[in-house]
């Protein structure tokens, strides 16, 4: 469960327990479970049991009950990427692959950090060189995250449940050998999408590290050293075909 649900888990306990407060304290509405009004008293314990209610349901829905998963359109920040992935965690099938899609974004978010403060003691802000790393940082990144919204574009388009029902379905002998076949191939080819989508971040994620690498053992300050590096030429040709991506 994410941080957003436990927060109005919270939030609806609070709610409960401050108007059952309100309505059953003595001399605020009169209200008083056991006192001279037969109406009064069954009101509190209606309250009490309506109250009850609520907390399960809630309880229920907030802990237990999966929730939607975002529009991609609507995906714009490094958490809303993680919480997309987490609506497809649990799913068998998936797991995996999630689990690693997470991971990657955790250490995404970590190269960048230390690849921008290593760029930071080695060069000025004004300096072409810390221009053109800060850049080829910025392109490489928006290139990963095209890829976790390709993963989730794949995941969104073929609804995820249908993964599990499958897998379970697929060795019951329910169907025909032709249309197992067919699902099959195209179960298939939604986790292979996936499975390179997650390759192509993978290959990012090392690309930073000999960028890394090659940032510490750069021994001048030089423009066209830099556009020599050898990592920095990989990274140029990965950038380079973002104009031919496709989701």
């Amino acid at each position: 469960m994410n941080s957003s649900r436990i927060f109005k888990l919270f939030g609806l306990m609070v709610g409960v327990v401050l108007l059952n407060i309100v309505v059953l304290s003595p001399g605020l509405l009169g209200v008083q479970i056991g006192g001279d009004s037969v109406i009064l008293t069954a009101f509190g314990v209606t309250l009490l049991v309506v109250s009850f209610l609520v907390l399960i349901y809630g309880s229920y829905v907030l802990l237990f009950k999966a929730s939607a998963p975002p529009p991609v359109k609507d995906i714009k920040s490094h958490e809303d990427y993680i919480n997309a992935l987490y609506h497809y965690k649990d799913i068998k099938v998936l797991k995996k692959d999630i689990i690693l899609a997470l991971d990657q974004l955790e250490r995404i978010d970590k190269k960048k950090a230390t690849l921008l403060d290593v760029l930071s003691q080695r060069f000025d802000p004004n300096e072409l060189s810390y221009q053109k790393f800060n850049s080829v940082i910025f392109e490489v990144e928006k290139l990963f995250y095209l890829n976790v919204r390709g993963i989730l574009n794949k995941l969104g388009v073929f609804d995820a449940s249908e993964f599990s029902a499958f897998a379970s379905q697929e060795s019951s002998g329910r169907f025909s050998n032709k249309l197992v076949q067919e699902k099959t191939k195209l179960y298939n080819e939604y986790l292979a999408y996936v499975s390179g989508y997650l390759g192509a971040n993978e290959e990012i994620l090392l690309k930073l590290d000999k960028l890394l690498l090659e940032m510490s053992l750069l021994g001048s300050t030089d423009y066209k050293e830099i556009e020599d590096m050898p990592c920095m030429k990989e990274i140029d040709a990965l950038i380079n075909q973002t104009k031919f991506y496709k989701q």
